[in-house]
This record gives C-alpha cells, sequence and structure tokens, in this order.
C-alpha cells in the first residue's frame, strides 16, 4: 500500500472510532453543551480543562495545552507509539492494519511482526509456568504461595506458574514453533556458555510481569531452596521489558480504575508485596520492582491517579536513597504521601503478622513526603551529641527549604526547635542562608511585548482558529491573500483552503501535518466558549484580517515614498505618488478595529 492509501486507511480509521467514545472508555466525561468536558488524563487537573469537541473530532486540554484526535490521545495515554496506537484502535473497530509506503513500511512491519512474535511467546511461556504450577510436581511452589498466603484463586489472577527445571520450557518453546533466537531474544531463555538453550528462570517460582497493555513483557522469578545464587531474578531488558518504563501490576489497576474504584495507588517495592496487599483487598497497588524510579513510571502512575502512598520497607536507614525517586513523584504533580510501617518490616509482613487491620492502620498514619523526609533525617542522628544535632539542623533545614509555603515551614521549624531546642529565631536566619533549590527552577518567559509584532500573533491565531473550526463567518475569508510569518500559521491556512476545496474543514486532519504542542495548543485555546462563537466575534475576526493586512500595505507605502524620494525624473515621482495614494486608500478602507 502507497502512502497516500494509508493515508486513506487512517482517515477512514478515525471516522470509524468515535472519538467521544474512544476517550469515555479511558476517562470520565461529562457534556456541555456541544463539546464534552473531564479533567485532563495528561496534567494534574483539579477542575475539568479538558475538552472534546464531537463534531470536528478533537481533543484540546486548556491547562496543560495537551491536543491531537483520537490516535494521538491513545497515543499519548497509552504511551505506544503511532503505529501501535493504530493497531489499537483498529482492533477496536475490527479493520486491518495494511502495511504502508517503501522501506520506512517495511521496517515498522518488521518491527511490529518481531514484538507481536515476541509477545505472543512470551504468552506461551506464561501458560507453560502456569500448567506447570497445577501439574502435581510444584508441591514447592504451591506449599510457599500457602505459606505466604496466596489464594489459589489470587495466584491464577497474577498468574503465578512454576519452572521446574532448565530444560523443558526451551523445548516446549522450540515445539510451538519459535526459533532459539526468538527465545533468547524474548529474554525467557539464556545460553550457557557451551551455547545450551536453557530456562532464564529456572527452578523458581514465576511472577508474570504484564504492562498495561495486557501483554506478557517479562518474568520476575523467586528462587525457594537455599543457594548462592539471587533469591529474585527478573527478565534483562528486551525489545518487550524496560524497567524504567513498566510498573507490576498496572494491568490490573487500569481495570480498577474503568471499573471506578480508584482513587489512589499504593506504591511498593516487590511483586510480592503487591500480591500480599491485593489478597488482603487493597487492589490498587502497584510494584516499582526496585527502589529507583523514572520519570516515566511516575507518568504512568499519574494517568490513574494523583494520589500515590508509597510503602517500601520500614528500614528508615535505607529509606534515604528512595527519596530521590519520591521527588520525582512530586515533580510530576502526584500528591505524595509515606506510608510509615514497623523498624525492619515491609508491607508483605505487615500482611503476614498483622492482618489487613494492621497494614491499614499504618496507611490512617500515612505523612506528607516532607514530614517523611524529616523523619527520616531525624532517625539517623543522636540529637544528645552537639555535633550530630548540628548536622542534623542542617540537613532538616534543607527539608524546610523546599516546603511549599511559609505557613508549611513555620510548622516545621517549630518541629526542629523543639527537637533540638534551638530558638525560632536562630533556625529562620539559617534557613535565610541556604540556597533556595537543590534542583534549579525554570526560569520565568519573559512577558510578550504587545507592539506590533504580538498584535499580528494574536490576530493570526483567531483568524485561523476560526477558519480552521469552520466558523460561519470564517468562510468567505481568502486565506492566500493573508500574511503569515509563521511556518505553522502557513501550514494551517493551506490546510484549510485545501479543505474547502474538497467541500468542508475538519479540524482533526490538522493533527497529521503538524505536531499537537506549540502553536496548534495556542490556536486551539482559542476554541473555548464564546471565543469564535460570540455576537462579537465575527466583528472581531473582521479586525484581526484587517490587522493582518496594515502591515504589508504600511510596507507598500514606505517602500513607495523611498522611491519617490530617490525618483530622478518627475514622472517616477507621479508613478510613486500614485501608488502612495492608491495603498493609503486601501489602508484607510481597512476596518478600523480596536485592540487585538
Amino acid at each position: 500500500m502507497n502512502k497516500e492509501n494509508f493515508t486513506d486507511f487512517v482517515r477512514e480509521l478515525k471516522e470509524k472510532n468515535d472519538i467521544v467514545e474512544v476517550i469515555g472508555s479511558y476517562i470520565k466525561l461529562e457534556r456541555r453543551g456541544y463539546n464534552y468536558w473531564a479533567c485532563c488524563p495528561f496534567h494534574p487537573d483539579k477542575s475539568p480543562s479538558f475538552s472534546i469537541n464531537a463534531a470536528d473530532r478533537y481533543y484540546h486540554c486548556f491547562g496543560c495545552g495537551a491536543s491531537g484526535d483520537v490516535i494521538g490521545f491513545v497515543k499519548n495515554y497509552e504511551n505506544v507509539d503511532f503505529m501501535q496506537a493504530v493497531q489499537i484502535l483498529a482492533a477496536r473497530v475490527k479493520m486491518e492494519v495494511p502495511a504502508y509506503d517503501d522501506r520506512t513500511a517495511e521496517e515498522a512491519a518488521a518491527k511490529k511482526k518481531k514484538h507481536d512474535r515476541l509477545a505472543a511467546l512470551m504468552k506461551d511461556a506464561a501458560r507453560f509456568y502456569l500448567g506447570n504450577l497445577y501439574s502435581g510436581r510444584a508441591d514447592a511452589h504451591l506449599a510457599y504461595l500457602q505459606k505466604r498466603g496466596v489464594s489459589p484463586s489470587t495466584a491464577r489472577r497474577f498468574g503465578i506458574g512454576a519452572s521446574l527445571d532448565y530444560v523443558s520450557l526451551p523445548s516446549h518453546l522450540l515445539a510451538q514453533g519459535y526459533t532459539p533466537e526468538e527465545c533468547v531474544e524474548s529474554g525467557a531463555c539464556s545460553r550457557t556458555d557451551e551455547g545450551r538453550l536453557i530456562d532464564a528462570e529456572g527452578e523458581r517460582l514465576i511472577i508474570p510481569i504484564i504492562n498495561h497493555m495486557d501483554e506478557v513483557v517479562a518474568f520476575g522469578g523467586r528462587l525457594l531452596k537455599k543457594s548462592d545464587r539471587a533469591k529474585y531474578k527478573n527478565t534483562r531488558e528486551t525489545m518487550l521489558f524496560n524497567k524504567s518504563r513498566t510498573l507490576y501490576n498496572l494491568n490490573l489497576v487500569k481495570k480498577e480504575k474503568r471499573a471506578g474504584g480508584l482513587s489512589s495507588i499504593i506504591l511498593v517495592e516487590g511483586y510480592m508485596d503487591a500480591i500480599s496487599l491485593y489478597e488482603a483487598g487493597f487492589h490498587g497497588v502497584a510494584a516499582s520492582m526496585g527502589t529507583s524510579l523514572t520519570k516515566e513510571q511516575a507518568r504512568l502512575l499519574r494517568r490513574y491517579t494523583e494520589n500515590v502512598f508509597i510503602s517500601y520497607d520500614g528500614d528508615f536507614a535505607g529509606q534515604k536513597a528512595n527519596l530521590r525517586g519520591l521527588d520525582i513523584l512530586k515533580q510530576e504533580g502526584l500528591k505524595v504521601r509515606v506510608v510509615p510501617l514497623p523498624e525492619g518490616f515491609d508491607p508483605d509482613d505487615v500482611i503476614q503478622k498483622q492482618g489487613a487491620d494492621g497494614y491499614r492502620a499504618c496507611l490512617d498514619q500515612a505523612m506528607p513526603l516532607i514530614d517523611f523526609r524529616l523523619l527520616a533525617a531525624g532517625r539517623k542522628y543522636d540529637l544528645s551529641k552537639t555535633d550530630e544535632k548540628r548536622e542534623y539542623v542542617a540537613e532538616a533545614l534543607g527539608v524546610v527549604r523546599d516546603a511549599e509555603s511559609a505557613t508549611e515551614r513555620e510548622e516545621l521549624l517549630k518541629r526542629i526547635s523543639a527537637e533540638t531546642g534551638v530558638s525560632m529565631a536562630s533556625l529562620a536566619r539559617d534557613l535565610e542562608d541556604l540556597p533556595r533549590l537543590s534542583v534549579p527552577e525554570a526560569p520565568e518567559p519573559a512577558p510578550v511585548r504587545d507592539d506590533d509584532a504580538g498584535l499580528e500573533k494574536k490576530a493570526a491565531r483567531f483568524v485561523l482558529a476560526a477558519a480552521l473550526l469552520d466558523k460561519p463567518y470564517a468562510r468567505g475569508c481568502d486565506l492566500a491573500a493573508l500574511p503569515f510569518d509563521d511556518p505553522a500559521h502557513r501550514t494551517i491556512a493551506g490546510y484549510v483552503l485545501k479543505e474547502r476545496r474538497s467541500g468542508s474543514v475538519r479540524a482533526s486532519g490538522i493533527f497529521d501535518l503538524l505536531p499537537a504542542d506549540g502553536e496548534l495548543a495556542e490556536i486551539f485555546d482559542l476554541d473555548y466558549g464564546d471565543n469564535l462563537d460570540s455576537p462579537a466575534a465575527e466583528k472581531y475576526f473582521a479586525d484581526c484580517v484587517a490587522a493582518l493586512l496594515r502591515r504589508p500595505l504600511s510596507e507598500k507605502i514606505a517602500a513607495a515614498r523611498r522611491a519617490y524620494e530617490n525618483a530622478s525624473t518627475a514622472e517616477e515621482r507621479r508613478a510613486a505618488l500614485v501608488r502612495i495614494n492608491e495603498y493609503t486608500k486601501e489602508l484607510k478602507n481597512l476596518s478600523a478595529g480596536g485592540k487585538v
């Protein structure tokens, strides 16, 4: 299929996937007039700023500027590339995705084929492990699950399985038609020094790691007998598995969110903690599979909630390394509270020894991140010793420095003063001497001058917004006659002119030509209430057109005056005067407008 035909396919795909229905399957929508509104899933949003224009089939957030069509939404929400988003939407309406265009298409098709092949292999491996668990040969694995309080129903829900040896899985996969290379590329198998194919998770309890797309991307293995090998082992990173972009159990969190039963997520370290909490009735739980959180993981969490409870183990000495990761969550707009656990306990320990009520009591004591940082600092020092007290005060003030309000800083200073006996006045002075933030903040944007260039840009945006959204008063405007300096503006104008020739303007098509941020976001920001539809909008549109036409006329007048001044003959001066009068008359005939 050539590029033109593939474009036709994408257009049909977008027509068959109603944008309201698709987005409504991910987030809760509320209809207001002709548009649908929701809290934006792409930034912390307390009041609905995310709007869907059902008629023109695009979305726009007036808070963060996120814009796009139905493909763009799936791409951003599911954190997939363009072709993966197309595949998701095609499956939804039972359309077959064709190959498209030359080498790029071939490469994309080959990549997808390989991805699908490896995903199928991992799914088959997971089924094989699951069958092993109930084969009558996995008594040790079942006994371990029983000891950990994991019921058969929960074990099945998480797809827990068993590896009984090192050779059965490779043999099974080869018998299913997979190649040795695919077995290794998937991460399910590895090779010995002699080149022999073996189970990468051999002789372990198997925990499938399933991503938010319900694909088995990796396995976690738990060794059951004493050995010099690592107790826990995860699949190495592969085409399917990128640890920094994956959170364990997010597939079930996603289902919980769609069922409407999710207000927060408990984030734990390991998958056994997640399983144990799920068994005890805490279904909104995910695991980082380590302590080093990433921005990608934080953004994954933010799709489902803005409230995160951090429930790592109770080793405060070891928590210091986690603070940077917790700060990442806060930087991504999440409301973070830290769950204090008994010293040396992890969430699973609490469940095993104190039950669900014991863990719920810990949740009730969850503290804001800044309070946890202060508490963790205090646990490191002996305040009866002068030098350690001094070190604690210095570290504690570094925590206070990052408080979000003066009130919060004052409360924290009172706490430090009570703990150390240092006066509030002394603490306040020392706080003032500290550098404000360890991480530099982004510089404030320079103020926009309301000069002629600024006016013209505002005018251009309004004209293009009205034309792109096919407002009746804009249909007679010849965009080809208007001077658009911005390349994005010229692209939009060209798109509108082309769409007019075909019969109607569909705004969603512009996302095939331009990125959804930048100028396009600014233009879609104008599609808000009365901005484009009020009685005054038509007059304002005319004023904006006039504002755009003034500059080229003024430039023509200036050029004609220079020609007059440099003329060497009376005839040349007369010709220049004629042009000056002609351009001046055109300028006067333009709508006086007002302020744009």
